[in-house]
């Protein structure tokens, strides 16, 4: 078994993309636009983001026991970037063991995304 994509029901299709794309830095690798929907993949490799807003149901409900994660080179950097951007930390950074550090902050519909370095 081979998993493929996690899906993000989102309120504002392009505030939603752009976020993905600009703040977290996933490249966009397909979209469509099937009657009343938004659609987007998103991604590096074998795992993709995809986005889906329907015009019939624009409202989300978001689980806040779930979060996504994106692994970084530098977390340092990477925070400095966000903030020079204008996206706020929402908590961290986090050293739970010498070998990763972690911060997290939210997309536009409040999920929450985390950055981690490993390796330290």
């Amino acid at each position: 078994m081979k998993f493929l994509w996690t899906t993000l029901n989102v309120s504002d299709f392009d505030r939603s993309l752009k976020f993905y794309q600009e703040v977290v830095g996933l490249p966009l690798k397909s979209r469509m636009e099937p009657p009343g929907m938004k659609i987007a993949f998103l991604g590096e490799g074998d795992t993709d983001l995809e986005l889906i807003y329907e015009s019939d149901n624009p409202h989300v409900n978001l689980n806040c026991a779930v979060s996504l994660g994106f692994q970084v080179e530098n977390l340092k950097r990477t925070m400095a970037d966000l903030q020079a951007k204008g996206v706020k930390i929402d908590s961290g950074p986090f050293q739970p063991n010498p070998h990763v550090q972690f911060f997290f902050i939210r997309d536009p519909d409040g999920m929450s995304v985390q950055f981690v370095q490993q390796g330290l």
